[in-house]
């Protein structure tokens, strides 16, 4: 997508030397555009855990280049075999939530476990990352596609009037490779010429909403209005949202989606309201195995000082400012599991599928197999 008029995407190789990546550092933003090196597993590591890279889909694409990156670094310290399976198990301890961290490292280690030698090793493995780089990708074109007749009939409905489409956190093309799953029906129907205006939650602890999601629409000429995390409730009750669209970092097969914390209340706020809350997600974010998201999905509990302390712009540099008593206790959840009984529909790269076991494995049948206990 567009920062100041050029294209990027969020992970890449670096031009000239194949044996690192670059990222786009999304801690600094919007008030810094930053680009940092991944020279090792290592780099990727934190580069997940501290949310350097964030997002299920971007998460996915980082951890299996982690791996690239692990074989590229490997120095016959270790059997090469027991050496990437403790580098696996490593990435996927950077974050509890996303499915797609586990899945993007399987992917490759499964492909990897195809050859032998450890230069075959690693030109598969950079292989198999391009791929899931190309299929996140596509997957989020996809999903624009199949969510765009959404915003095209309620435009057509409203007489051509601007759409009002409130979302939660950032599904936005940072949190992906390109386009992102809740905004790319956003992108493309303001691509297509239809007046949309966003409603961006701030998201706290991390602000996603407030420093991502406005940041990239703003990018992108798309209208959007930051609001208060409480707001959108009310919001829904004076006629201001048209429909909800937001994110996931993983699905039950039944349809329960886990997505930043706070979701769930607007689902609430949507369902009391009659308006369709829909969840734009990747078939690499759900989980085959779990049938019950509110039981099973683990939820990641994080760092108190991201609830204690808020950063900003002071006097030209960026700080953190205390803004509770340095003793208070705090509960920091990440995420919340939305019940799919609160869904209006799933958007996946293959079409729209109502957030139920039977519907999703119409889309996916390839995965029916997967969820056979």
């Amino acid at each position: 997508m567009n920062v100041n008029g050029k294209h990027y995407e969020t992970i890449w190789l670096k031009p000239g030397n194949k044996k690192e990546a670059e990222i786009i550092d999304q801690r600094f933003l919007p008030f810094e555009f930053k680009i940092v090196n991944l020279k090792n597993c290592d780099d990727v590591f934190f580069a997940i855990r501290d949310m350097q890279v964030r997002g299920a889909p971007l998460i996915g694409a980082a951890a299996a280049m982690g791996i690239y990156l692990a074989l590229c670094e490997y120095s016959n310290a270790d059997t090469l075999d027991d050496y990437i399976n403790r580098k696996a198990a490593f990435l996927k301890s950077a974050r509890p939530t996303a499915i797609n961290l586990g899945y993007a490292v399987e992917l490759v280690l499964g492909e990897i476990n195809k050859v032998q030698g450890l230069e075959q090793k690693t030109e598969i493995a950079l292989k198999t990352v391009v791929k899931i780089i190309d299929k996140e990708r596509q997957n989020s074109l996809d999903i624009g596609h199949h969510g765009l007749p959404l915003i095209e009939r309620i435009s057509a409905m409203k007489n051509e009037e601007p759409v009002n489409i409130l979302t939660h956190c950032n599904a936005g093309w940072l949190a992906c490779i390109d386009y992102g799953t809740a905004t790319a029906p956003i992108y493309l129907a303001h691509n297509h010429g239809i007046k949309v205006h966003v409603w961006v939650d701030e998201t706290r602890p991390r602000n996603q909403g407030a420093w991502l999601t406005a940041w990239e629409l703003q990018q992108h000429g798309i209208p959007c209005t930051i609001i208060t995390d409480n707001a959108g409730g009310h919001l829904m009750q004076h006629g201001m949202v048209d429909l909800v669209i937001v994110g996931c970092d993983r699905a039950s097969i039944n349809g329960d989606a886990a997505n930043k914390i706070g979701t769930y209340l607007k689902a609430l706020a949507a369902h009391d309201n009659n308006i369709p809350f829909y969840v734009a997600l990747p078939s690499s974010s759900i989980d085959w195995n779990i049938t019950d998201g509110l039981k099973e999905i683990p939820i990641e509990e994080r760092n108190e000082e991201e609830i204690k302390y808020v950063q900003g712009i002071v006097n030209g540099k960026t700080e953190n400012m205390l803004i509770t008593s340095p003793e208070s206790k705090v509960a920091n959840y990440g995420f919340d599991v939305t019940p799919a009984r609160l869904i209006t529909a799933l958007i996946t790269e293959k079409g729209i599928c109502k957030p139920e076991k039977n519907s999703i494995l119409e889309l996916f049948p390839e995965k029916i197999e997967m969820t056979i206990k």
